[in-house]
């Protein structure tokens, strides 16, 4: 009877284990154009004031957008939760964004629409070079601990809040390879936050981990970082905000 229990009890040690490597997260995502605009050091005070007020009525009323992460132990996939309108009643054509990992191979196919052409980037992982710090905080119900690194691009800090309890290496976006779900971002000190409002865990879908069929150009990624480098900078040499057209 003794033998019974043990193993009824690894049994069910396991069964835990498993359901939380595996699930969905729904996450917020905001952009606070206000901020964004007014770090902009190549636009004219002008274009600052007009783009400002322009904004002001939309900034005031930011509901975000709603993403959602689905994981396992070796494979994600992020992408945006639902084609409905958000809250406020905003509705726009979404630009295609489907962003898989798989941890076990290394590699990554991120599908990217973007200034007018549909990218699909493969290549391996790339982690980002973290400092992990001792700061935590509390995000949909888990305590996370802080780690920060750059995104070499565009220069801008990007600060992740993971979660040790669920030890899975995914996060949204296209940040990963932490010891621990991303349950939060902050882009450049608050100018785009993107922070879990609920984790689900449960078994996935073959669906949950499937690319669509698209099609699109083919590259890696630093001819995608190339492109996105070049945009910003004749972007920035026009006097015009690059941002518009390309995710923050």
């Amino acid at each position: 009877m003794k033998k019974v229990l043990i193993v009824l009890c690894l049994l069910l040690s396991s069964a835990t284990m498993a359901q939380k490597t595996e699930g969905v997260v729904t996450y917020v995502r905001k952009e606070y154009w206000l901020k964004i605009i007014n770090r902009l050091t190549f636009l004219s005070q002008e274009q600052k004031d007009r783009e400002t007020q322009t904004l002001k009525n939309f900034a005031e009323e930011n509901k975000g957008i709603k993403m959602k992460l689905s994981f396992s132990p070796n494979e994600s996939m992020y992408t945006y939760n639902s084609d409905e309108p958000e809250e406020g009643g905003y509705s726009w054509r979404k630009d295609e964004l489907f962003l898989y990992r798989n941890f076990e191979k290394d590699k990554k196919t991120d599908v990217i629409e973007m200034l007018g052409k549909t990218y699909i980037i493969e290549d391996s992982l790339h982690a980002p070079v973290w400092k992990i710090g001792n700061q935590i905080k509390e995000v949909a119900g888990y305590i996370c601990m802080k780690a920060e690194t750059e995104d070499p691009v565009k220069k801008v800090k990007i600060t992740a809040w993971f979660a040790q309890d669920i030890p899975v290496a995914a996060g949204p976006e296209r940040i990963n390879s932490l010891p621990g779900l991303i349950l939060a971002l902050d882009v450049n000190d608050g100018d785009v936050t993107v922070e879990a409002i609920n984790v689900a865990f449960r078994p996935l879908a073959p669906d949950d981990l499937k690319l669509p069929k698209l099609k699109g150009k083919k590259i890696n990624d630093v001819m995608f970082d190339n492109i996105v480098r070049q945009y910003i900078t004749d972007q920035m040499t026009a006097r015009r905000n690059p941002y518009w057209a390309i995710r923050y």
